[in-house]
């Protein structure tokens, strides 16, 4: 029996096969409470990207509603099938459906680029926190570079700080490195405090870092293969 293989990219997961709708959540719970419930219950079926609990419209029963986005197709579909129809947390039975409607009218999702902190959570989830690491190779401030050629902009101090960061990402296990940029400008708004600088130096520096990280995993491809 060939193996089910799952390509996962270190994108936002739009499309609608990795999107659940749960509905028929009763108010028994405050909202606070259901989304603690539907993130245990469905962080058991795979990592999620994010969880959404909103309450009905006006005209609509009491109660609420839920979108969960799922990393993975296949494990929202193991979701839906494990809990449509289930009273999980209530003692009525909540709905679950993949949606799909969108994709019946011929929509197409746009991707978007994921940050850094959900990069190294996604990571972290299929390769363990020793399948990888992250080696700054360049952090330069680039403040003012872009007036070299002004020569009165010379003798001015610059205006905003700007850094580039360099950034190499190692899969050791798998014998795969994969490189990022990352660019991040701050306006000093001609503030001499010195500690505002500093604060404002670590900032625009934390920023470089994080951008350089994402776009180094953003050349990355995770297959996953089954069980």
């Amino acid at each position: 029996m060939a193996l089910q293989a799952e390509v996962i990219e270190f994108l936002i997961p739009s499309e609608n096969n990795k999107t659940l709708f749960v509905w028929n959540l009763q108010p028994c719970l405050s909202d606070a409470e259901i989304y603690n419930c539907l993130c245990s219950t469905f962080s058991e079926f795979g990592l999620l990207y994010s969880l959404r609990v909103c309450e009905n419209a006006s005209q609509a029963e009491p109660g609420y509603y839920a979108v969960v986005k799922f990393f993975s197709a296949v494990d929202a579909s193991r979701a839906q099938s494990a809990t449509d129809g289930k009273t999980l947390f209530q003692h009525s039975p909540v709905k679950v459906r993949l949606c799909t409607k969108l994709n019946e009218r011929g929509f197409h999702y746009r991707s978007y680029t994921l940050n850094s902190t959900k990069c190294q959570e996604l990571a972290n989830y299929y390769l363990g926190f020793n399948g990888w690491t992250k080696q700054i190779i360049l952090l330069q401030n680039i403040s003012g570079t872009e007036q070299l050629e002004d020569e009165e902009a010379k003798l001015l101090p610059s205006r905003n700080l700007k850094f580039l960061c360099v950034v190499e990402i190692n899969f050791r296990n798998h014998a795969v490195h994969s490189r990022g940029v990352g660019v991040a400008e701050e306006d000093l708004e001609n503030n001499k405090d010195p500690t505002e600088y500093i604060m404002k130096l670590r900032k625009v520096q934390k920023f470089a870092v994080q951008k350089a990280v994402s776009d180094a995993f953003q050349k990355v491809l995770l297959i996953i293969l089954g069980e």
